[in-house]
């Protein structure tokens, strides 16, 4: 058993209500029911009654509840305990970041960090784009940093969560060089002889990023759709290898566009979509004030920030 299953009963009793607690848990509906269902296979006997609208939780599924918020509360309580008693946590930033921004942005922003702000002790949590996200709503880090785009925004609340815009960056279509250094695939392919496509799973947030760019395409774009990763870095070494053509964001494939190893794969402007890098935190309370080093490098950060 999984205790984010604990919190999605626990929301679900209390909305009473499939689709808020989904959205409210930052998972699509089909994912929370599911996640509702393998509570109950582990558990064994029904929690919801799903023949009544508005939901009903069954009389197990209230005794349950009872001890789930016992359980958690007995599983925060540790955490917090263990967490306020280790004297080095509380000089550590706990930053959850999705993959792609671990390998190309911190390793520089923390660079420029150390150098203008100060010295930092960092623990790195890599995960795409949702886990990171519930790793701040659930109290698993102090920061988080992701892609966001308003087409395909992050949910958090603006009453508990502050943001800082800190970049931007474009997602742009990348193809292996030919021996004149120029791309081996061009977009927009043809239709009679679409492009050998190298995609992400359709979990993958830069995947649906992917699928902006090709339903808003004008001319159509045509692929063939012929490998599939969650992960940018994953598509590169495909892409690097002649594959076919992969959409990578800039910071990606700096090094490998430099040595004319990857080229664009379309005229500047085209066939691309442009996304901000933002920066999240819980905003502080006289519950939870949060760790003193988290809100020094806040304040630095908000005062070299671009304007959103």
């Amino acid at each position: 058993m999984e205790t984010k299953w604990l919190e999605d009963f626990i929301s679900l009793v209390e909305t009473k209500n499939f689709s808020r607690s989904a959205q409210l848990r930052h998972v699509t509906q089909p994912a929370f029911s599911r996640r509702i269902r393998s509570l109950e296979n582990w558990l064994g006997t029904d929690l919801v009654d799903r023949t009544t609208f508005p939901t009903r939780v069954t009389p197990a599924g209230m005794v349950f509840y009872e001890q789930a918020l016992e359980m958690l509360g007995q599983i925060n309580g540790v955490r917090e305990m263990l967490r306020n008693n280790r004297a080095t946590v509380a000089r550590t930033i706990d930053l959850a970041v999705p993959h792609t921004l671990s390998l190309t942005f911190i390793p520089k922003w923390l660079t420029a960090l150390e150098r203008d702000f100060g010295p930092l002790s960092s623990r790195l949590i890599a995960l795409n784009v949702h886990d990171a996200v519930l790793q701040l709503v659930e109290g698993g880090c102090d920061l988080l940093l992701c892609y966001h785009h308003p087409r395909q925004p992050v949910q958090l609340d603006p009453g508990r969560y502050d943001m800082l815009l800190l970049g931007r960056e474009a997602l742009c279509a990348y193809a292996r060089c030919d021996a004149d250094g120029e791309p081996a695939y061009r977009l927009p392919g043809r239709k009679d002889a679409p492009l050998p496509f190298l995609s992400y799973t359709t979990n993958a947030y830069l995947g649906r990023m992917v699928d902006l760019i090709v339903a808003d395409a004008k001319p159509a774009l045509y692929f063939d759709k012929r490998y599939e990763t969650d992960m940018a870095e994953g598509l590169k070494m495909m892409a690097l290898d002649g594959h076919g053509v992969a959409f990578l964001p800039e910071s990606a494939v700096t090094r490998e566009v430099a040595q004319q190893q990857l080229a664009r794969a379309s005229e500047p402007g085209q066939w691309e979509i442009e996304m901000e890098i933002r920066l999240y935190r819980e905003r502080p309370s006289d519950a939870r004030p949060g760790k003193p080093v988290v809100a020094d490098l806040w304040d630095y950060l908000a005062a070299q920030a671009p304007t959103a």
